[in-house]
C-alpha cells in the first residue's frame, strides 16, 4: 500500500510551454539550442552556476541581448498554476507523506513565487514534508542518486512510494529502482486524476 508520493513540478502542477524559452531566445539572436546551452542549463539546474554566471553564459551566446531580456526569455516557459491542483494537493497531504522533486533553477523558482504570489507559494510548499529543487541539492533527474538520496534521507520504502513525472526517462529510472510510477501524459491527464488511476484510495 502506498504511503508516500513524490511529485515532479513542471507540467504536473504548474503548466509549461516547453518551447517558449527557445523561441524567445531565438528572437534575441540565438541560432539554435546547442551543446553549450544544454551544458549551461544542466549546470544551472544542479546549482553549479549562480544566476549571474548563468546569465553571463547566455550573454556570450547572445551578446546583443540585455540581462533583463535574457532573464525574461528564460522564464517564459512558466505558465499558469490551476487552483484545483493546489486544492487537490492540500486534501492529499492529510493522508500521505508528500515530497516535491524538480529539476529547476534559481530564475524559475523566483519567477514562480513572484507569479503566483507569496500566499499561494507558501500554501503549496506547506503541502510537502520536504521540497527538493535540483539546484539546491546538486543532483538532477534522471540520475538514480537523486532518488536514492530522498529515499535514504527520509527512510522511505521504494515499494510504498509513488513517483509522478511527465518525463518518461525519469519515471523509467524510478521504476527500475522499485518505485510505483505514473508517467503523466500532459494535455491528456491531470494530476488531480490521481485517485482515478487506482494508485491511491479515496
Amino acid at each position: 500500500m502506498i504511503n508516500t508520493i513524490i511529485f515532479d513540478f513542471g507540467d504536473v502542477f504548474i503548466n509549461l510551454d516547453k518551447g517558449a524559452s527557445l523561441h524567445a531566445l531565438k528572437k534575441l539572436g540565438l541560432d539554435s539550442w546547442n551543446g553549450e546551452l544544454e551544458h549551461l542549463n544542466h549546470e544551472f539546474e544542479r546549482g553549479k552556476l549562480t544566476e549571474t554566471q548563468f546569465i553571463i553564459g547566455l550573454k556570450k551566446l547572445i551578446p546583443n541581448a540585455s540581462i533583463d531580456d535574457l532573464r525574461m526569455a528564460w522564464s517564459s516557459v512558466l505558465l499558469d498554476f490551476p487552483l484545483h491542483r493546489l486544492e487537490f494537493l492540500q486534501r492529499l497531504s492529510m493522508k500521505y507523506r508528500l515530497f516535491l522533486l524538480s529539476n529547476t533553477d534559481e530564475i524559475h523558482i523566483s519567477k514562480f513565487e513572484h507569479q503566483v504570489g507569496a500566499t499561494f507559494a507558501r500554501e503549496f510548499y506547506q503541502c510537502f514534508e520536504k521540497v527538493y529543487f535540483s539546484c539546491e541539492i546538486g543532483l538532477r533527474k534522471p540520475d538514480p542518486e537523486i532518488f536514492n538520496y530522498i529515499i535514504k534521507k527520509h527512510d522511505l520504502s521504494m515499494k510504498r512510494t509513488l513517483f509522478i513525472d511527465d518525463m518518461k526517462e525519469n519515471t523509467d529510472i524510478a521504476h527500475s529502482l522499485g518505485m510505483h510510477v505514473w508517467n503523466l501524459q500532459v494535455g491528456h491527464e491531470d494530476v488531480a486524476d490521481l485517485i482515478d488511476k487506482k494508485f491511491i484510495s479515496r
